[in-house]
């Protein structure tokens, strides 16, 4: 393949996996892979990978506050626990088996879509929600930062299923999943860079096909409501759980 349809084909896949990411999570089940096809080493294809993700929930944010959802707001209460716990899990990733954790998390990837959806339909039936405490809620996103510490993938899955659980529309958690995860992943950029595990030139393409994601989804998000969001987010911790596991 010739540079020229190289680049197009990965920014191409990167629009899809901004799309995705922003209504969901799992897009970079498409593009890691598809750098790895195209001969990048796994943990430059990961390095790569996060300029893109970087790119995409940079301008996702600036879309949805646009939209008038202030994510930024929203998200400070729960980045402590979240990036104590990143810490953590990338120490826990380089000791345990990391096919014992996939395998741990894709059968929670599947438990996620029974608590995702009673929660919708508790909140259309009008009943009280009760909110978590300051402890609880803390724990929580610790173990969705000690997740995306150690694997990374998905964790937007993670983090819209804990904020639609404790009260907030799909359409809300999603405007505070990508300022989280741009967070994270802003801090995590820098150690790819120094480490020389960032082909640059591939990563123009998927900051450009990102960032078009983030910009298409955070707008679908918000026009299409839960209606969309809610059988793209099925389909995500569906097709998450089962690369976890082992199907395919």
């Amino acid at each position: 393949m010739d540079p020229l349809s190289t680049w197009l084909v990965l920014a191409l896949g990167g629009l899809v996996a901004g799309v995705i990411n922003t209504l969901a999570g799992g897009g970079s089940l498409i593009t890691v892979p598809l750098l790895v096809f195209l001969g990048l080493p796994a943990t430059t294809a990961n390095g790569t990978n996060r300029i893109g993700v970087l790119f995409q929930n940079a301008v996702s944010t600036w879309r949805f506050r646009r939209k008038g959802l202030d994510g930024l707001r929203d998200a400070l209460p729960i980045l402590i626990p979240t990036v104590i716990g990143s810490l953590l899990g990338a120490t826990v990733a380089s000791r345990i088996s990391a096919e014992l954790f996939r395998r741990v998390f894709g059968v929670a990837m599947i438990a996620l879509l029974v608590p995702m959806l009673r929660g919708s339909r508790r909140r259309a039936d009008d009943e009280p929600h009760v909110p978590r405490s300051a402890f609880a809620n803390a724990a929580i996103f610790f173990g969705i930062g000690l997740y995306g510490g150690a694997i990374q993938a998905g964790v937007g899955l993670f983090l819209i299923a804990a904020l639609a659980r404790s009260g907030l529309d799909l359409v809300r958690a999603n405007a505070i999943k990508v300022v989280v995860i741009g967070l994270l992943t802003l801090v995590a950029v820098p150690v790819f860079v120094l480490h020389d595990q960032v082909d640059w030139r591939l990563a123009s393409a998927l900051v450009v096909g990102f960032a078009l994601g983030g910009e298409l989804g955070a707008r679908a998000a918000v026009a299409g409501g839960e209606r969309l969001i809610r059988p793209v987010l099925v389909l995500a911790v569906l097709a998450m759980a089962g690369r976890m596991l082992g199907l395919y």
